[in-house]
């Protein structure tokens, strides 16, 4: 044995040492079994082989077509064509209505399978009915599709002609068809490699670190070697621990207002509808209380005081300080029902009817989660978070709040921001808040701000005084300084990502 092998073998560590036998097998999941390693652990011995000349290593990626979630039970139940051609097998002429109920299928998957079955000229619509025209042999005879989803998965840049129509035709529907990326690692023995695997790399024992034991007993290293390190090879970089890019920035953001003066507020995810809405002077048929908008919870909640109720119904039906109300019968079981919050104003509402008139003037700020029934785009997510905020000072005016919001603005680092008349149910005057988004070039719209009303103030307060409020959303601030271009970007935990995230503000 020469004595550059000898080094290497005196070098190598207890995994190198174990996946060595198993090189030839050339897939990192079988090596893992055979060696009875985790695969972290082996791509790292890999790497040390690599670095020792042993194996020669390239990774490439492919694209690889599985099953998707509804193609994992369509497998096992059938496609719905399947299903519905079964059925059409025994009824041979049926109702829409009809057919649709007897083979149990949703509207997206009935649709999705007239449109398959009519192309394959194996049905005719006529008068609402569907004709059955398919003979025996095509219904016992597999459709392309159902070959298909029987072989996945599949390698996306081998598949056939016959095999690209039939992923065609199901990725059109949802969820039938994944395509994901796969990182395919390639492991080359090197004739270095080759030679120190035919040696006995069992060796002789070798003396990993030094512990106490062994400094006690001279029989445990006398006479015994102590594997070689190389201290100049390459290593890992290690990311240390550090918190998550949005809480870096609310923690800023709750800096910021205590450092002008604000008091934070808190408060429950879940709340009535009374606080989220009723104290707000959101009427019970505004359109934002539906179900497209508002995520509710089954369950009711007892309301506060009766005296607070009933001057927030008296608020509605028919109007305090000079207003008119909302001119409807309010209901009070209404006002129970339990959503999750769809803003932070609702803590402002229960800050406000804890003040006594010696207690002013007060500010107040609060940060967090709230919740919408959004349809999530690179704009939009149905959880979001958002800044509150309110000043409550018989002085305040409309002024003051502007330069309340562009003093905040400036300190998150945005120079260019713009204010639009708006309007809100619980502000008068009120105004829209927007900032410049300079990737997309579009403004870019975070939330509303007011003075409130008084048909809130005198339910809450006992009388109106102006009350300076702002609720804009967070997240889009958070994407605008780090530059991220899509909302969902923010929540995907990629740790990768996440390590090379720089601190807020640093």
């Amino acid at each position: 044995m020469g004595k550059n092998i000898e080094k290497i073998l005196e070098a190598l560590s207890p995994n190198e040492r174990k996946i060595l036998p198993h090189l030839e097998e050339k897939d990192i999941t079988k090596i893992c079994e055979k060696a009875n390693l985790d695969k972290v652990s082996v791509i790292r011995a890999l790497e040390y082989l690599k670095n020792k000349k042993i194996v020669e290593i390239s990774a490439k990626r492919i694209k690889i077509v599985e099953i998707g979630v509804n193609g994992a039970l369509y497998k096992k139940k059938g496609l719905p064509e399947r299903r519905l051609l079964n059925l059409l097998n025994e009824k041979r002429i049926l109702k829409l209505d009809e057919a649709q109920n007897q083979s149990k299928l949703s509207d997206n998957e009935f649709k999705a399978s007239i449109g398959v079955l009519k192309k394959k000229a194996l049905i005719e619509l006529k008068k609402e009915k569907i004709i059955f025209n398919a003979n025996k042999e095509e219904i016992s005879k597999k459709s392309i599709e159902e070959i298909f989803l029987d072989s996945l998965p599949l390698d996306y840049d081998s598949l056939t002609p016959e095999q690209l129509f039939a992923l065609d035709s199901l990725e059109k529907r949802k969820e039938i068809i994944e395509i994901t990326e796969k990182k395919i690692i390639d492991i080359k023995i090197t004739s270095l490699g080759k030679e120190i695997i035919e040696t006995d790399i069992k060796g002789k024992y070798l003396i990993e670190q030094i512990t106490p034991e062994i400094l006690e007993k001279d029989s445990l290293w006398k006479g015994k070697k102590f594997r070689r390190y190389d201290v100049t090879l390459p290593v890992s970089p290690i990311s240390g621990g550090k918190t998550h890019f949005v809480n870096q920035a609310t923690d800023y953001a709750r800096k910021i207002w205590t450092e002008m003066g604000f008091k934070e507020m808190t408060g429950n995810l879940i709340q009535s509808s009374f606080w989220n809405f009723d104290a707000l002077f959101t009427a019970q048929d505004h359109p934002v209380r539906e179900m497209q908008d508002t995520f509710f919870i089954n369950k009711k909640e007892e309301l506060p005081d009766k005296e607070l109720i009933k001057r927030v119904k008296e608020s509605h039906e028919t109007g305090v300080g000079g207003s008119t109300g909302w001119q409807y019968e309010w209901d009070e079981e209404e006002a129970k029902k339990l959503v999750l919050r769809t803003h932070t104003t609702c803590l402002s509402a229960q800050t406000l009817t804890k003040l006594k008139s010696k207690d002013f003037p007060q500010k107040f700020f609060a940060i967090g989660k709230c919740f919408r029934n959004e349809t999530v785009d690179w704009s939009h997510g149905f959880e979001f978070n958002q800044t509150e905020g309110i000043v409550v000072d018989k002085n305040a005016n409309f002024r003051h709040l502007l330069g309340y919001l562009q003093q905040f603005f400036k300190k998150m680092g945005f120079e260019k921001v713009r204010f639009r008349p708006g309007y809100f149910p619980y502000t008068e005057p009120s105004v829209e808040i927007d900032i410049w988004h300079p990737e997309k070039k579009v403004w870019l719209e975070l939330g509303g701000a007011g003075i409130f009303r008084p048909e809130i103030t005198i339910p809450l307060l006992g009388k109106h005084i102006p009350i300076l409020a702002w609720g804009p959303g967070f997240d889009r601030i958070i994407m605008k300084y780090y530059q991220i271009k899509d909302l969902r970007e923010m929540y995907k935990n990629n740790l990768t990502q996440l390590r090379k995230m720089k601190f807020w503000m640093k």
